[in-house]
């Protein structure tokens, strides 16, 4: 799971690995897969020093701290040296550390065409397919191993080769829910988009704001419209349209039925009032005080506190139609450099930063671990259902990537016709074809 950044990482685009010798120096990273040995002994490897570049802070490092630790109690002939820069930073200079004379080996990088997609198109990350079948990296969900693959021309994303992978630590958009307003109106905990309906009817008429929100920033503000598309959108259209297949339009993903929900909302005075001028920090502060009974949010945002940790819950509705669990999902994304001098021994060690003992490390610190079967703390029953909501996912295999990835400007034309819609200067119909028009532009530009 990752924090507030999730909203910024996701806007920005939006979150490995033999012995038997190094990565060819400058050698295109779309050239060819990787070739580990047939079984990695890393103990039998002598001393190796593994560099490690991330943007993992607060928190987060710390079950990233831990996971270093163990495996370097696991396996003390490795030192990883880590070295943690903020993530916007990150993001815009990963090319040019890629580049330099002692460039990292491992690499945490943002999903998308102009991040991970234009890393493994210049070379300077590792095609992972050989590392992939070594480690049995296809336990993992396809739609969210396919975040990170690309063709070897580097012109369609989702489909072609593994160019990283993801740990053992996600994040979500779904459904907060205040169990104590849900009691004093009348209404239960919902498990699909009718019964949360009835809950927000029922909230408006005991004179409590159904749906807690503010539109301000345009990249936070689309989240609500992300969930309910989520809803309404067939699966492998919205991931089609997202990895620029060419073969699905912005009017067959659900996005129209998601505007138009989410306007009628607006219309009924669900939505926080005046929240055009309410910025993401002060919305979701304003949710845990208590004054709404519901908020659409990236998981890992909200800081539950104390009685908060009792107070709350977490729900991934289900779609409309069918029932099947689907929502717009992710993990941190992690490379090899080109120019790693151990490949082997760092995909032992990026494959424990995806497995059990890290996961119990993410859980341990707040985060939704990713596929791994982790216990919740007792003491944290919000938590708790966080984690169901992250299970029925993985059962259903039921992610998407983030809508915007589809194009490098999606995010800022998405949160801008949000703004307009809501504000009474657009319709469903243009913000839809503003969509189209986004990708299409792109599509004719890469």
């Amino acid at each position: 799971m990752v924090t507030r950044r999730t909203v910024l990482k996701s806007g920005a685009a939006l979150g490995l690995f033999t012995l038997a010798g190094c990565a060819p120096q400058g050698t295109k990273a779309s050239s060819a897969p990787s070739t580990p040995a047939k079984s990695v002994d890393v103990a039998a490897a002598g001393t190796v020093t593994l560099s490690m570049l991330d943007f993992w802070g607060g928190d987060s490092a710390k079950w990233v701290g831990n996971a270093v630790k163990a495996y370097q109690q696991k396996y003390p002939n490795v030192t990883i040296k880590r070295t943690s820069v903020d993530w916007g930073q990150l993001t815009q200079t990963a090319n040019l550390r890629l580049k330099e004379k002692n460039p990292p080996d491992i690499i945490t990088v943002n999903n998308g065409w102009q991040s991970l997609g234009t890393l493994s198109k210049a070379g300077l990350v590792l095609n992972l397919d050989g590392y992939s079948k070594s480690f049995g990296w296809d336990r993992f969900p396809s739609t969210i191993l396919r975040q990170t693959q690309f063709t070897a021309d580097g012109t369609e994303m989702g489909s072609g080769s593994l160019f990283a992978t993801p740990v053992a630590s996600s994040s979500l958009i779904g459904l907060y829910y205040n169990k104590t307003i849900l009691e004093r109106v009348g209404a239960t905990v919902p498990t699909d988009l009718a019964s949360f309906e009835d809950a927000c009817t029922k909230a408006k008429a005991a004179g409590v704001v159904p749906i807690g929100y503010g539109s301000q920033d345009k990249g936070s503000s689309t989240a609500i419209l992300l969930a309910l598309q989520d809803l309404f959108g067939d699966q492998k259209k919205i991931n089609d349209f997202v990895y620029s297949t060419g073969s699905v339009k912005a009017d067959e993903i659900g996005m129209k039925d998601a505007a138009e929900r989410l306007k009628s909302y607006q219309d009924k005075g669900w939505l926080t009032p005046n929240h055009a001028g309410i910025q993401f920090a002060d919305a979701g502060d304003a949710f845990l005080k208590g004054k709404s009974a519901f908020r659409f949010e990236y998981t890992g945002t909200l800081a539950f506190q104390g009685a908060q940790k009792q107070e709350y819950g977490y729900v991934q509705l289900p779609q409309v139609t069918g029932g099947k669990v689907v929502g717009t999902g992710a993990s941190t994304a992690v490379a090899l450099g080109s120019k790693c001098k151990n490949p082997d021994v760092a995909a032992s060690f990026l494959d424990f930063l995806a497995g059990p003992q890290t996961a119990q490390y993410v859980v341990e610190n707040g985060f939704l671990p990713l596929l791994n079967d982790v216990k919740a703390p007792a003491d944290n029953p919000e938590f708790g259902t966080e984690i169901t909501g992250q299970r029925s996912l993985d059962k259903d295999n039921g992610y998407v990537p983030y809508f915007d990835w589809s194009t490098p400007s999606m995010l800022d034309t998405l949160g801008g016709q949000v703004q307009q819609l809501l504000a009474g200067r657009s319709t469903p119909d243009a913000l839809v074809k503003a969509v189209q028009a986004d990708y299409d532009k792109f599509q004719t530009a890469r």
